[in-house]
Order: C-alpha cells, then structure tokens, then sequence
C-alpha cells in the first residue's frame, strides 16, 4: 500500500493538523469528549485530514463507519445504510455515514438525506473541497456545522515526513509523543528548522534534514503527497535522500482545480491586483494559472472585462489593447501568448482606474428590473408613416444640431425615471 495509506493516523494523538478542530481547546475534540458528535460538513482543500478525523471520531465514539463516495453511489446506497442504522439502534449504536465529495450529489439525492439527519437516525459526516454554500442544498445545511480544514503548514508536513522517514527504514511505525505537542512547539518557533524536540524523534543526516525541509515546502500543503513522493525518491535513491532526489520525485506540483474553488479565487486575485495597481502580484496570479492548465482565452477574456469595469474611458485604449491579447492568445496559443497576457497585465495595472461605466451599467439595469418596460416618451420616437406622425410620434423632438449649443434639454427618459444621472 502507498505509504500516505500505511501511516494513516487512528487516533487524534496521531493526527497532524487542524489544531482549531481537534488540539486542546477545539471544538471538535470537546464533542467527541461528550460524546455528542452533530451532523458536520468538512470543507477544505484535499488531503487535509477529512477522511482520516471522520474515521478517527467513528472509532473513538465506537460508531459504526459507513463510507460511501459521492461519485459512485447514489439513493440505492442510502437506503442500505438506513437499514443498517435501524439495526444499529436496536444495539444503541451510532451510525456515522461518510459521504466523500458529497458536492457531487444532486438536489434530490441530498433532499434524501434530510430526514434520517434531521432525526438522529444517521450522523452525517460530509467532506468536499468545494464552497458548502454554493454545492450544498440550505436545508440541509442548516441541519450540520460546517467545519474548514486548512492546509497542512511546512512544520505539520515536516513532522509527517519525520514519521515516514522512520518507517521505510525500520520497516515499523513508531510512537510520537502527540502530533498536537509537536504541532505546538513548531508554532512557538516558527522557522525552517524543527526545534530539538521534533528533531529527535528520529535521527536525521544533514542531507535528509535538507531533503525533508524541502519537500515540506514543495508539498503545498498536502501530506499526502509529501509521504508517496518521499516513498518515490526513498526508493529511487536507495534510502541516500537529498534534495536533488526530491525535486527528481516531486516533478514541480502545483494545486489548481480549473474547474473549482481555486480557480475563482486566483481569478479575484488577478482582478484585485489590477484594480490595486500592482502590475507583480498580477503577473503572478496570472502565471500560477498558466502554470496549472488554465486555458489562456479565459484569462485574456477576464482581463477585457477589467479594461471597461475598472478603467473605462480613463483610458480608453486599455480596451483596444485588451481585445487585440485577446487576439495574440486566440493566434498563438501557450506558451507564446503568455508574455502577452503579462504585458497586458502591466498596462492595466499601471492605466488610471475609473469604474463609472460599471457604476452606470449596475444603475441602469437596476431600474430596468424594477420598472419593466416602461414607455419611450412620444417625442423621441420615430415616426415613418403618416399613421405615426397624426398620433404623436416624434412630435416636439429638438434636432441639437441645429441648437446654439448643439444640446437640448427635452425629455430622453420615460415619465417614471424623470432626470436620474447615472453618471453624476
């Protein structure tokens, strides 16, 4: 088995992370100390201990652990572990149902759900990497706590690869004092080199202190991958770790779901940077798309929008500039259209800021919703045929070019808007 599956922690003494959760003080840890464990969504990025504390809180509550995949299963599946859970009443048991990638069941799958959690027949644990509030339905919601996982830090996976490290070459696991202890004292010293307490739980060289260092880092937050690719360059390496083999096994990872929360968050962070002036954080928002897949056509279509939303006629050539990158990405492609991307990047960011058509568009459509279709005035209407001209269409309308000051002062509006200045 991969070693991230080998050294799955079963305790919470054995569990990395999440300390607001599961140390001292955390609120999950004081529920399953009373014994009163409600039905919870994890949310956080993968491989953050979702699955792993679902199964260490069935274990330390002796419930019994159903897990089923979001992906794979469906209504069938649940009425299996309803029938499961009124066995399990019987015995006084607990019944804790697991639902990986639970943002991957339709409204009607998890309306299923509603009455066996809102009942207590089943204690629902779901784990997703997407935003509860957009993939889960509010009624069922309202029947969980939402928890947030957060990415491991460097000194949590350091501590992990320091388990690992231990067990390929003994070939056993090995008992650390508790992760939340270690976790602790990272904290108080926060640096690249472990303090004394955490070094000594296994006696590292020079270059595997280097090496785990690191991949502690290059790991981004996932212990998962940090173990396996520390198993990859062990094996490669004959046990002779370095941190040339660890960028060998590592092979330059880079998180980014194009088609998930990532996404629209490095996007924000793109639109910010430019409407902030920052033409670096811009440039490498942009580039850590790039660099995880994203189709450059979306980013040069983003960065149109910015040009009229938050520049406009301050600088109408930010628009003009904007649609011929679009142009360059559509004719190039990666990577050549990438110097262009930042080149637009740097103009916009650097281009005098004004967002009064976006104001005006926001107001105008406002009162579109709100009003409907209101009438054009009589005035400003054409009027091609005789019918038209004997019922009032076009009457008292002002050529301003025939005007002194070439403006008139007649009625553009319907009645019901009167003289709002979307603009003033």
């Amino acid at each position: 088995m991969p070693l991230a599956h080998t050294l799955r922690p079963t305790s919470l003494a054995e569990f990395i992370g999440q300390p607001e959760l599961v140390g001292p003080n955390g609120t999950i840890r004081k529920s399953i100390e009373l014994g009163n464990i409600p039905s919870m969504i994890f949310w956080g990025p993968p491989s953050s201990g979702k699955t792993t504390l679902a199964e260490i809180i069935a274990t330390t509550v002796e419930a019994d652990f159903i897990r089923i995949s979001a992906v794979m299963d469906g209504k069938d599946e649940l009425r299996k572990v309803v029938d499961s859970s009124r066995k399990n009443e019987l015995f006084q048991q607990k019944t804790i149902l697991f639902i990986d990638e639970i943002h991957r069941w339709n409204k009607a799958q998890q309306d299923a759900l509603l009455p066996y959690v809102e009942s207590g027949q089943i204690t629902l644990i779901g784990a997703t990497t997407e935003n509860p509030s957009f993939e889960i339905i509010s009624a069922l919601l309202s029947r969980t706590r939402v928890f947030v996982f957060q990415p491991h830090t460097p000194q949590q996976v350091f501590i992990g690869l320091h388990r690992g490290l231990h067990f390929l070459k003994k070939g056993e696991k090995y008992e650390i004092e508790s992760a939340e202890k270690a976790t602790e004292d990272l904290s108080k010293k926060p640096s690249k080199t472990p303090s004394k307490k955490t070094q000594k739980l296994i006696k590292l060289s020079k270059l595997e202190d280097e090496a785990l260092q690191l991949l502690s880092q290059l790991a981004n937050g996932d212990l998962r991958f940090a173990l396996n690719s520390l198993e990859l360059a062990f094996e490669i390496s004959n046990g002779l770790l370095s941190a040339s083999v660890i960028e060998t096994a590592t092979q330059k990872y880079l998180r980014y779901d194009k088609n998930g929360e990532e996404h629209h968050n490095i996007i924000s962070a793109v639109h910010k940077s430019l409407r902030s002036s920052n033409p670096t954080a811009a440039s490498y928002w942009i580039c850590r798309m790039l660099a995880g897949g994203e189709d450059p056509i979306y980013i040069a279509r983003r960065l149109v929008r910015f040009a009229s939303e938050d520049i406009g006629n301050s600088s109408p050539t930010s628009l003009l500039l904007a649609n011929a990158v679009f142009d360059t990405c559509k004719q190039l492609g990666m990577p050549e259209c990438g110097v262009a991307l930042v080149q637009l990047a740097e103009y916009l960011a650097r281009a005098p800021k004004n967002n009064s058509a976006y104001v005006a568009y926001q107001k105008a459509m406002a009162d579109v919703t709100a009003f409907g279709n209101l009438p054009v005035p009589m005035n400003i209407r054409n009027a091609p045929t005789k019918l038209m001209k004997e019922i009032g269409y076009g009457k008292g309308y002002e050529y301003d070019h025939d005007l002194p000051g070439k403006k008139s002062d007649q009625q553009l509006l319907p009645d019901q808007l009167g003289d709002r200045n979307y603009f003033g």
